[in-house]
């Protein structure tokens, strides 16, 4: 099987297994988990020939007879062998009480099981509390730009991350011309699959037309501070007339699919997280850009967005800062780790610099500050800030 290997994610996956540990990995539909399962089953075949695997595709029609835990255990039952069992179970969100079997399996000694789904509340809640310390989930994301340029096998250059930051991360791009109608019209049927299947179907919602409003609304303000009133405030001047709390609602439908992230604002002194007022970053560019245009007045928004896509590749989780009245892009932190980051289109002149490094200057405490912008080359430290250019930034395997 040709699959180009995803080493970041498979040495998150390493260390688990054979432990007695259910390994979930989450992320948006066609982001690439399939093919990670694929990718690991290739590994165990090779490296175990003699071990047993079970592989359920839930997006196949021949499984299409595995709905509910009743038919998922028997199945898995009917193909458990007395040595060891890697099973798999993609898309396993389709399959009603799951966790069921899962806590079953995990029980037994002979079993290492790994699991995808496409919805961001997978393993929350009251599912997170019947499976407790029984699981560790993985975030897989689109490519990221480095990896853009391997499955592209493209050279690290201007018109490359143009390519990426037009086209987004989608695995199976590398399979398509880099063309406008051709990429769109592919990651438009994603957002469809996303919007109709993982929102519309499953929740049984009755305002698609809302929906796909609200979407495009979200991906003409991806920089912009959006609160529920300030999107019904602008309906109403559409002439639509949606409450504040299904608004709420479908927002948190559109992150469920992972289409969306929301980030909230922190106060920097206080440390208070804001109830209200995130920002939305699209987890794909491309599907964003498939849904309003690649525009050349979005481009700091787009900017903005793949470097937030970038600190969540890395691992950090990634908030708004708010520091005496002014704002801070990102305020990164990964365990020990914090970063201050600050997004600029260009840094043409003295009131630009002093204005993206003088935000945080205004911080005195000693961790990491950063400015990324569009220029073409990056600057000298400026009082202890460190300048990136954003080619330079999206290949930073470490902070």
């Amino acid at each position: 099987m040709d699959i180009i290997p995803r080493n970041k994610y498979l040495s998150q996956i390493k260390p688990f297994k054979k432990k007695n540990i259910i390994k979930v990995l989450v992320g948006h539909r066609r982001c690439g988990k399939s093919y990670l399962l694929k990718y690991l089953v290739e590994q165990f075949k090779n490296s175990e020939p003699k071990s047993n695997i079970i592989f359920i595709d839930k997006e196949l029609y021949e499984f299409d007879f595995i709905k509910d835990d009743k038919s998922l255990y028997e199945y898995i039952k009917s193909k458990m062998k007395r040595g060891f069992n890697y099973i798999f179970i993609d898309e396993i969100q389709d399959i009603k009480n799951f966790e069921k079997v899962l806590r079953d399996l995990y029980k037994r000694k002979n079993t290492d099981i790994y699991v995808t789904g496409s919805n961001a509340h997978l393993f929350s809640s009251e599912l997170a509390t019947y499976l407790s310390g029984r699981y560790i989930k993985i975030r897989i994301n689109p490519l990221s730009y480095v990896e853009f340029l391997q499955f592209h096998n493209l050279e690290n250059n201007d018109k490359s991350l143009m390519k990426y930051l037009r086209f987004g991360g989608m695995p199976y791009l590398m399979h398509l011309d880099l063309e406008d109608e051709i990429v769109f019209s592919y990651l438009k049927s994603i957002y469809d699959t996303l919007i109709l299947k993982d929102v519309v179907l499953r929740h049984n919602l009755r305002n698609l037309e809302f929906l796909i409003k609200l979407t495009k609304y979200l991906a003409e303000n991806t920089d912009n501070i959006i609160s529920a009133n300030k999107i019904s405030a602008y309906l109403k001047n559409q002439r639509v007339n949606v409450p504040v709390n299904t608004i709420i609602h479908y927002i948190n439908l559109l992150e469920s699919t992972f289409l969306i992230d929301k980030v909230s604002r922190m106060d920097l002194r206080g440390k208070k997280v804001f109830e209200i007022n995130e920002k939305y970053f699209f987890g794909d560019l491309g599907l964003r850009n498939s849904l309003i245009g690649f525009r050349a007045q979005d481009i700091a928004k787009i900017i903005e967005n793949a470097v937030y896509n970038h600190l969540i590749y890395l691992g950090f989780d990634v908030k708004i800062g708010v520091f005496s009245g002014k704002e801070i892009d990102f305020v990164a932190e990964k365990k020990n780790r914090k970063i201050y980051v600050q997004v600029s289109y260009l840094i043409s002149d003295q009131a630009t610099l002093e204005s993206e490094f003088g935000n945080l200057l205004l911080i005195k405490d000693n961790y990491e500050k950063i400015v990324v912008s569009m220029d073409k080359i990056s600057f000298d430290n400026y009082e202890g800030i460190k300048h990136y250019t954003l080619r330079d930034f999206l290949t930073v395997s470490k902070l």
